[in-house]
């Protein structure tokens, strides 16, 4: 196969070169043209330069003659000038002579006349071949520029074509070679396949014969062990537990956790825009602490400062979710309960966005009736009144998506599995689409803001309102497009995710089925947990029977140890006296006894049978070794007792211990549930109070700005009546001098 496909090749390489043969072969011929071309028209002018120089030379020779005939015609001017008075002076006597000389006049005339004529065709056709041998020459050089440019491309091309037929020459020369080699690898590695798949398909052959006999055996116990199958049916396959991926959970966790993040300095900057847009409509168009606003931008400004009831949730909501997805769980879309949650936030949060974008548009309208409103700032109000009908219909539609999303862990029939995917690409598409929105409201209203700033009756307060507005709405351009990123970057992995889960299934049934496998689930880590301890235990009691063996062993070369030590004390006896052998094989007993028997034996062991005056010594003896080991074995047993004792303690305190663990971890775990909660209601006071505090601001300010004009009004009223009295001093001082 491998030798075929490089002929192909090689066949496709001649053809190929064939062609270019002939191309070649064509463009010689066409180089050949043109260089005969271009030698006969070096021929053609060589020829008019030879025509050229023989006009040159006629043109001389009758310039030459022209000449002679012009001083002739002097000559004889200058001799008729010379006639003419001596015609006159001999008139009379020379009448004859005169007229010899008249006709003479005439034929010079005549002569000269002819010659003028002759000369001025002469040079017309002088002028006319010099014209036509110029033209023919700048035709003829313009023809040979060109011929020798096509020509010097055409030996270009040639040289190139000929270099590129020499390297593909030498490239398929080189190819062939490597081909060649490879085609010799190639049936080497031919032959050592075909040996290999001779032994495959006799290891397949045994592994079939194997595999089918353990078939028959499994389907024999499976038909007559297993009492149904329940990964055949996929309302019983949904309860199965899958395999926990504890990588999958921890990157679930991971990215709740980055979600929670992005979504949290979204509220924060949400309820910045809200709250600096509220202050915004105390102070233009109309400043509340000088005169009364409208109705319709107290209505707005009373629902804008209803905004962290409607912001805040989103946070908890969505922290609530990051909560649900531990390492323990199985984080699909049927288990994730708390996302309805989040979802049914995020729709009073439009609800919120609905109610108050009418009075929006209508505040933006109100500040374009103004007076001091400008044709620039009109247009933006009206750009600003799009991107926040905009901004809305991006949030529902976001929403819509997440409510789908929601619907697997409540409704089973809400939304089909092969749907997920489409619906997380609309969800960054959304995301993308808020991004965009905030990125205009972000450039509009900094226009705005720039034109506000131009207008002579804006205060310093307007300013730094339109400044933390726009500095809140780039924050949530930011977030928007972070958010928007994140879940670009991750619904690749979303779509992939939704796989996990029952093993050989499409998935969860209904979240019923979802919930009773995750209580499976528990089950199933409380049992493997179990063993897990039944299983230490059982280490713990192999552990104990080793050391016993130990022990025992250790008895054991202690019993050899002292029938050592006798033999050695029998020996030492023997050699003092030889009749002693009785006794001495009567303490070996005795002490043997006495280790097996302890103290009851030792009474039992019968008495020796030897002299009256040996037996003293060998009693005292006896004695001292019964008694040294009779102590011994009594300080081990206490020892051992006292160990049991202090291990009986020390495994009640460990108990005690573990159980005060596991108390100290449940009021840990209610504390921070406490100090969560704390927590969350601490950030909202918290928010309470600086909304508090920033009306009592705006109030005090409100206050000390109209206690400024009433003493501006006051201090005016003071002047007038200074002036007024000034003027009645005046008048009745002027009434009085009357």
């Amino acid at each position: 196969m491998a030798s075929a496909e490089l002929q192909g090749k090689y066949q496709k390489l001649a053809q190929e070169y064939s062609k270019l043969r002939a191309q070649n072969q064509v463009l010689k011929k066409g180089v050949v043209d043109e260089q005969a071309n271009s030698a006969a028209l070096k021929e053609q002018l060589k020829m008019k330069d030879q025509s050229l120089r023989k006009l040159q030379q006629e043109m001389d020779s009758l310039t030459f003659r022209n000449l002679q005939l012009a001083k002739r015609v002097e000559l004889l001017q200058d001799e008729l000038a010379l006639s003419e008075p001596r015609g006159k002076k001999n008139k009379k006597s020379g009448e004859s002579s005169s007229q010899l000389s008249q006709e003479q006049k005439s034929v010079f005339d005549e002569d000269l006349q002819k010659k003028i004529e002759e000369n001025e065709r002469l040079h017309i056709q002088f002028f006319e071949a010099d014209e036509q041998h110029k033209h023919v020459e700048a035709e003829l050089r313009s023809r040979l520029s060109t011929l020798e440019m096509e020509a010097a491309q055409h030996q270009a091309v040639v040289d190139g074509l000929t270099r590129k037929y020499m390297e593909t020459i030498e490239k398929l020369q080189n190819d062939k070679a490597k081909l060649e080699v490879k085609s010799q690898t190639l049936e080497k590695e031919a032959k050592e396949c075909r040996l290999r798949t001779e032994e495959c398909q006799l290891q397949l052959k045994n592994l079939h014969e194997d595999l089918s006999s353990r078939l028959e055996e499994s389907l024999s116990i499976i038909s007559e062990k297993v009492p149904f199958n329940d990964t055949k049916y996929s309302q019983y396959n949904a309860l199965n537990v899958p395999v926990h991926n504890r990588r999958h959970q921890l990157k679930m966790r991971d990215i709740a956790g980055q979600a929670l993040a992005f979504v949290q300095d979204l509220v924060k900057a949400l309820l910045n825009f809200h709250t600096y847009t509220e202050q915004r409509i105390q102070i233009f168009p109309i400043d509340s602490a000088i005169d009364t606003i409208s109705p319709l931008n107290q209505k707005f400004s009373q629902y804008l400062h209803e905004n962290a009831s409607y912001v805040r949730p989103l946070e908890e909501g969505m922290l609530h979710l990051f909560e649900s997805i531990t390492e323990d769980t199985v984080t699909v879309l049927e288990t994730t309960v708390k996302l309805k949650t989040f979802s049914e936030h995020l729709t009073s949060y439009i609800c919120f966005l609905r109610k108050i974008l009418p009075y929006q548009l209508k505040s933006l309208e109100e500040e374009c009736e103004a007076s001091l409103c400008t044709s620039a700032l009109r247009a933006r109000n009206l750009e600003l009144s799009q991107d926040m009908k905009k901004m809305t219909a991006v949030f529902e539609k976001l929403q819509t998506y997440i409510a789908l999303l929601a619907l697997p862990s409540t409704e089973p029939d809400g939304l089909l599995r092969t749907n997920y995917s489409c619906v997380l690409t609309n969800v960054g598409a959304a995301l993308h689409g808020f991004h965009d929105v905030m990125k205009d409201i972000s450039k509009h209203y900094s226009q705005k803001a720039t034109i506000e700033l131009e207008l002579p009756t804006t205060t310093q307060k307007l300013i730094t309102t339109n400044d933390c507005i726009l500095s809140s709405v780039v924050a949530l351009t930011n977030g928007a497009g972070k958010i928007a990123s994140f879940f670009s970057n991750n619904v690749d992995y979303f779509i992939a995710s939704l796989s996990y889960g029952p093993k050989t299934g499409s998935g969860f049934i209904s979240p019923l089925s979802a919930e009773c496998m995750l209580q499976y689930k528990k089950k199933a880590a409380a049992y493997m947990k179990a063993l897990r301890k039944v299983q230490q235990s059982l280490e713990k009691i192999s552990k104990l029977e080793q050391e016993k063996e130990h022990w025992m062993l250790e008895a054991q070369l202690a019993k050899i140890k002292l029938e050592k030590e006798n033999q050695r004390i029998a020996d030492k006896l023997k050699s003092t006296s030889s009749g002693q052998v009785v006794g001495v094989a009567q303490e070996k007993a005795a002490v043997a006894t006495a280790t097996g028997q302890e103290e009851a034996s030792a009474k039992a062991v019968p008495e020796p049978v030897h002299s009256t005056s040996e037996a003293p010594d060998v009693e005292s003896r006896e004695d001292l070794i019964r008694n040294h080991y009779m102590t011994r074995i009594v300080e081990l047993t206490s020892q051992l007792q006292l160990a049991d004792s202090k291990s009986v303690h020390f495994y009640a305190e460990c108990r005690a211990l573990s159980k005060r663990l596991a108390l100290a971890e449940k009021s840990k775990e209610a504390l921070t549930e406490e100090m969560k909660v704390a927590s969350q209601s601490i950030s909202r006071l918290q928010d309470e109070l600086t909304t508090t505090k920033r009306s009592y601001e705006d109030q005090l300010s409100m206050m000390s700005d109209h206690l400024c004009s009433m003493n501006e009004t006051l201090s005016k009223q003071r002047e007038e009546i200074d002036t007024l009295k000034m003027s009645s001093k005046g008048n009745s001082k002027k009434n009085k001098s009357r």
